[in-house]
């Protein structure tokens, strides 16, 4: 006998019918992490009908409503401190990594606006979520500083992954320095005649605010006064896909996709399990001082490390162009008023894997003052080096070479150690180039630590002969770091050379008192 068909297909009728209803009437909030996400495994055409679509502004990231993240709350920063803030951030379930981080991380930048301008009166700043999708949550902090130079508007953008409970910065996207170094030629042709470009660098505090537009295109932003005048208009700058694609990370791709489909409802269901290494390991833009192809402790390898005092100044970029002719590093004791006065090259410096460190703001004789006041001086520099180009520094240098143990025990507290010097040039005597150079050759022994100051022309002129001499003598000129190795915060150096005999430290250090370091 034949099947009663018109009461089979009745009832399916009747099934799809209730379970419409059911999904219909089910509040969002039940939803879990699979469910919300489960459009992910549709097709390209299924997903835009199944989920609204990105949006934004023109020029601008991929903006998500807050309202489709489960259980979303606000946050604001308790600051102590004496700068005026105002800031909050966004707290998801289940992300406390996140939380933490943001919490951390606009903490230091408040605390850094602080030391690095003096005149500093508020700090305000704002979030938005501009992906959160495939276990991805992409925040935005738009912040506004007013201080001693007037108003300032600063960006930054953060990845964090749901699973591995890791938050990454912008160059995180990208799939290696050399990645990074093609968008930065990107970038530069983007901006064009509208920016300053001798100031754009691959480096993290240039690129620290990245993300995808609602149709797929990068959109980099520059704080004010990195790449044009802190007055003018928001900076940034937009590049097609298509010339970005080939540098992107996984991070980068899946970011990518996560920015440009709207988000229906986003939930984290559970906590990650944070117990393992971030996976991802140094992020583009990160430049070592330590260089791995020269190894000073090779008894058959002499390294030297030249060093420059004082800067950056007006000849440095002529400085930089010999020691890269050569393929030589240096490391530069740099001066808080020259940082602000030529941020640029201090990009440059630091970007082309020379050594940045504390040379104080003022150049005091840090003996001769309070704990206090030396302790605020050497942490303006820091904080205007920071800002600038995202290192943050472990060495010092004492102006004059005057230290006792009142400056060890600042030092050690600020996690920095002493670098004086075994060569002293006397270059801001002489004013003399050949006689610089002599006196740096003659001395430019194994482990060697020699003493410049690159404000003056003549030592610029100098330091050409002494690098060309060096390399031809078979001499590595390399970074302090890359010389001495692991430092302790505090503790004096001199050179290089293994366990220096104690009447050797001594007649070094009254040397160092004399000089103009």
């Amino acid at each position: 006998m034949a099947p009663d068909r018109p009461l089979i297909t009745a009832a399916l009728a009747f099934a799809v019918l209730l379970g419409l209803l059911l999904m219909a009437t089910r509040p969002p909030g039940l939803l879990t992490a699979d469910s919300a996400q489960s459009t992910d495994e549709l097709s390209g055409s299924e997903q835009e009908e199944a989920l609204p679509p990105a949006e934004g502004g023109p020029g601008g990231q991929t903006v998500v409503d807050p309202g489709a993240v489960a259980g979303l709350q606000e946050e604001k920063l308790s600051y102590d401190g004496p700068v005026d803030t105002s800031v909050t951030y966004p707290v998801l379930p289940n992300a406390d990594p996140l939380t933490e981080y943001l919490e951390r991380e606009l903490s230091a930048e408040v605390a850094a606006f602080e030391d690095a301008d003096h005149g500093a009166d508020s700090y305000e700043a704002d979030w938005n979520l501009t992906a959160a999708r495939q276990g991805l949550v992409g925040v935005r902090i738009a912040a506004t500083e007013s201080g001693s130079g007037g108003e300032r508007e600063r960006f930054s953008t953060y990845w964090y992954d749901t699973e591995q409970g890791q938050v990454y910065g912008s160059t995180h996207l990208f799939d290696d320095q050399e990645a990074l170094t093609a968008l930065d030629t990107l970038a530069r042709e983007e901006v064009g005649e509208d920016a300053d470009t001798s100031g754009m660098y691959p480096i993290s505090a240039l690129y620290d605010s990245i993300g995808f537009g609602p149709d797929g295109d990068l959109v980099v932003e520059f704080d004010a006064g990195q790449v044009a005048p802190a007055a003018q208009d928001r900076m940034h700058a937009v590049l097609d896909h298509s010339e970005i694609e080939p540098l992107l990370s996984d991070l980068g791709t899946r970011a990518h996709e996560a920015a440009t489909v709207g988000v229906d409802t986003f939930e984290i269901a559970e906590a990650p399990d944070t117990a393992g290494d971030d996976p991802l390991g140094t992020a583009p833009g990160t430049i070592s001082p330590d260089d791995d192809s020269v190894d000073c402790t090779d008894t058959e390898t002499t390294c030297v490390a030249l060093t420059f005092d004082d800067g950056p100044g007006g000849g440095t970029p002529q400085l930089l162009d010999t020691l890269d002719e050569h393929d030589a590093r240096a490391t530069f004791f740099v001066t808080g008023h020259p940082v602000q006065e030529h941020p640029e090259t201090l990009r440059r410096a630091y970007a082309e894997g020379h050594e940045i460190a504390n040379h104080t703001l003022n150049h005091p004789d840090l003996t001769s003052i309070g704990a206090g006041d030396a302790t605020m001086d050497l942490s303006s520099t820091q904080a205007l080096v920071l800002r600038e180009t995202g290192y943050e520094m472990d060495l010092m240098r004492p102006p004059y070479g005057a230290t006792d143990g009142g400056v060890a025990t600042v030092t050690q507290d600020m996690g920095l150690a002493q670098i004086l010097w075994s060569v002293d040039t006397n270059d801001w005597r002489h004013r003399d180039a050949d006689k610089v150079a002599d006196t740096a050759l003659d001395g430019a022994d194994d482990g060697a630590i020699i003493l410049m100051h690159d404000i003056h022309s003549t030592t610029i002129t100098a330091a050409e002969e002494i690098v060309r001499e060096l390399e031809s003598s078979g001499v590595e000129m390399v970074t302090v770091t890359q010389l001495l190795g692991s430092t302790e915060p505090g503790e004096s150096y001199m050179d290089g050379v293994p366990d220096p005999e104690e009447g050797d430290e001594e007649n070094a250090d009254e040397g160092a008192d004399a000089s103009d370091g």
